[in-house]
């Protein structure tokens, strides 16, 4: 049997500062095809210069320089890709990245790597922001299924989606990152294709189909969280959320026969505030 096709995704919050606390030791460790970067922060040189010659790189950074930026890096050549996300007015630079990879075998993986707004309550305009980027995925989906059935969209996603998905979820109803309009996106995203959905906040949309691989795999128990907040005691006593994912089109959530959260034994060995999320996928 061929091996499986292995994609992680990291928030890396700054890739020069992860490569300084051993993101380069975990890369060589994993034997990933393709690497999905969010936060990247820094030129497609240096990051070409960090990741080596041996990986094809990709990337886009955001209109403001030091922020956002997203990333796919693989061991062969993407056909095609990209970086535009909503209407032309809408400034996606930095969170929407596509590519064409084409595997062992021939088949032909779409793979996207986005990244978010985090948004906050307390800035009204950063949540227009947050909300507009979530409608544009909200039309991008259904085409990209379309464009190819073997599709994944992996990031951070910056929302839970359900009480399982924090472990202080009590805390934070009314949290950018847990509110019910937030939620309700990706009750539509997950819901079952063409099928009227009820979100959390009431509202209703129709289900796009699209597969919370991590969930699947997790089934229904707390997390397994990606990220934790730097106060307090909340990575050693797992106080986090899950809100980094590979979002998968059912026919490639099929192939999938691994899901892992590479979370770091201690808090000292960690490289970001997130861990990676990797994915095996026997196409």
């Amino acid at each position: 049997m061929a091996k499986p096709l292995r994609i992680a995704s990291v928030n890396v919050n700054g890739i020069r500062a992860s490569f300084k606390n051993g993101m380069a030791d975990w890369l060589q460790k994993r034997d990933v095809d393709i690497l999905a970067l969010q936060e990247v922060r820094a030129t497609t040189e240096i990051l070409q210069d960090l990741l080596g010659p041996e990986w094809d790189v990709l990337h886009d950074a955001a209109t403001k320089k030091g922020y956002a930026g997203v990333a796919l890096a693989s061991r062969r050549k993407a056909s095609i890709h990209r970086v535009t996300l909503g209407a032309d007015d809408f400034d996606s630079a930095g969170r929407w990245l596509e590519a064409d990879y084409e595997i062992d075998g021939g088949a032909i993986v779409t793979v996207v790597s986005t990244y978010v707004h985090s948004g906050n309550v307390e800035k009204p305009d950063s949540m227009v922001e947050k909300y507009k980027f979530l409608d544009a995925m909200t039309e991008r989906l259904p085409e990209l299924q379309s464009h190819n059935p073997l599709a994944v969209v992996m990031g951070d996603l910056n929302v839970g989606h359900r009480e399982l998905d924090i472990r202080n979820w009590k805390g934070n109803r009314k949290s950018a990152g847990f509110l019910d309009k937030e939620r309700a996106y990706f009750d539509r995203f997950f819901g079952p294709a063409g099928e009227k959905v009820t979100g959390v906040d009431g509202s209703v949309g129709t289900g796009l189909g699209w597969v919370d691989v991590g969930r699947r795999f997790a089934g229904e128990v707390d997390g397994p969280y990606t990220w934790w907040s730097a106060r307090g005691q909340a990575f050693p006593n797992d106080t986090g959320w899950r809100i980094d994912y590979q979002v998968a089109t059912p026919a490639l959530a099929e192939t999938a026969v691994n899901y892992s959260v590479d979370r770091a034994a201690s808090y000292e060995e960690r490289f970001s505030d997130h861990a990676p999320v990797v994915v095996d996928y026997a196409i």
